[in-house]
C-alpha cells in the first residue's frame, strides 16, 4: 500500500454512498471466494487470490479504525500483519464492519478534516477517495482472478477516474499500480481507470493446461 498527498479542492461527489455500495458488492464477492481459488493468479503479480484477500482486508480493517480515529490517538494494527478469517462469510463480515466504521466516520465529517494515516496524514476527502478508487481496483483484481463478477456502479467508477491522476504520480508507481497500460480512449471507463493503475483489462489467468 502506498499512500499520495494530493489536494481535492473542487472534488466533491457523493463518495460516501459511492463506497458503501463498492464495499457491499466486495463483501459479497469474498464472501463467494471458495478455498479452492485461494492459490491462483491474479493481475497483481506478486499476490495469489488468498495474498490479495488478504491485503484487502488488513487495508480495509486499517482505513477503518483511521477513519474512527482521525487524529491517531490509538494503536493501530499493522496491515502487514493482518491474518485474515478462513471463512468466506467472516472475510464478507470483516468488509462490512470497516464500511460501517467509515460510513459512521463520513457522517460525522471526515472528508473535512484530515487523517492520519501510517506516517503522514491527508484530506479526509482524499483519503476516501483513495479508497474508493483502491477498492474497485482491487475487487477486479480479485474478480478476475477467481472467475466472479465484478461490476462497480458506473458513478464510483468515473468519480476514480477523475479522481486517480491528481493522487498517483509516474514517480509513485509501486506494487499496487504498475505502469500505466495503454487503453483506447473510448474503452469502458472502468477498463481506462484499470489502464491507469496498471492493468490490463484483458488480463485472464494463465491456461493450465
Amino acid at each position: 500500500m502506498v499512500l499520495f498527498m494530493t489536494t481535492t479542492e473542487g472534488f466533491r461527489t457523493d463518495q460516501g454512498a459511492l463506497l458503501q455500495t463498492v464495499l457491499d458488492d466486495l463483501a459479497d464477492l469474498l464472501s463467494s471466494i471458495k478455498p479452492e481459488m485461494l492459490d491462483r493468479p491474479t493481475p497483481c503479480p506478486q499476490y495469489t487470490v488468498a495474498d490479495l484477500r488478504t491485503h484487502v482486508l488488513g487495508w480495509l480493517t486499517f482505513f477503518g479504525a483511521a477513519a474512527t480515529d482521525p487524529e491517531g490517538r490509538t494503536t493501530r494494527h499493522d496491515p502487514s500483519k493482518y491474518v485474515a478469517p478462513a471463512d468466506p462469510a467472516a472475510a464478507a463480515e470483516v468488509v462490512r464492519a470497516a464500511a460501517a466504521e467509515l460510513d459512521a466516520a463520513i457522517a460525522a465529517g471526515l472528508t473535512e478534516r484530515t487523517v492520519q494515516m501510517t506516517q503522514a496524514a491527508m484530506p479526509g476527502a482524499a483519503a476516501l477517495g483513495m479508497i474508493l478508487w483502491e477498492y474497485q481496483v482491487h475487487g477486479w483484481d480479485l474478480a478476475r482472478g477467481t472467475g466472479l463478477a465484478w461490476s462497480p456502479p458506473a458513478a464510483a467508477t468515473q468519480a476514480s477516474f477523475e479522481f486517480a491522476p491528481t493522487m498517483l504520480t509516474d514517480e509513485w508507481r509501486g506494487a499496487d499500480f504498475g505502469p500505466q497500460v495503454a487503453v483506447p480512449d473510448n474503452a469502458p471507463v472502468l477498463d481506462r481507470l484499470l489502464g491507469f493503475s496498471g492493468r490490463d483489462p484483458n488480463w485472464a489467468p494463465p491456461r493450465s493446461d
